[in-house]
């Protein structure tokens, strides 16, 4: 029997709660299935992109944050294309945005 993990909806809220009560600012984008979809972090620090992360399992029963989609450099036309393809190709995929000092740290210390 696999062991027991945490639902993707409670990893989610206490990733904005935390974000919150750490005096940054998070936000759902899209909301993906409760029980075990994807997290990908669009990860910003005061406004500017700092590129997206998406939480993949390292087959050695835990988690972290890869990089992926495109540089931030490309802009908001690429990301949110980006983004676009993602969600239409696996609807059950969650998004956040997170403007907080080194989000990708911060994210990885939540959900990983």
């Amino acid at each position: 029997m696999p062991p027991d993990r945490l639902t993707s909806a409670l990893l989610v809220n206490a990733l904005v709660r935390r974000c919150a009560a750490a005096g940054g600012f998070a936000t759902v984008l899209a909301k993906g299935d409760d029980i075990s979809g994807v997290i990908l972090i669009q990860a910003l620090e005061n406004g500017r992109e700092q590129g997206l992360f998406e939480r993949v399992s390292d087959f050695a029963g835990g988690y972290s944050l890869t990089r992926c989609g495109p540089d931030p450099e490309k802009g908001a036309d690429a990301m949110a294309q980006y983004l676009a393809r993602r969600r239409a190709s696996d609807p059950d995929l969650w998004v956040l945005e997170l403007d907080i000092a080194h989000a990708e740290r911060f994210a990885a210390e939540t959900i990983c």
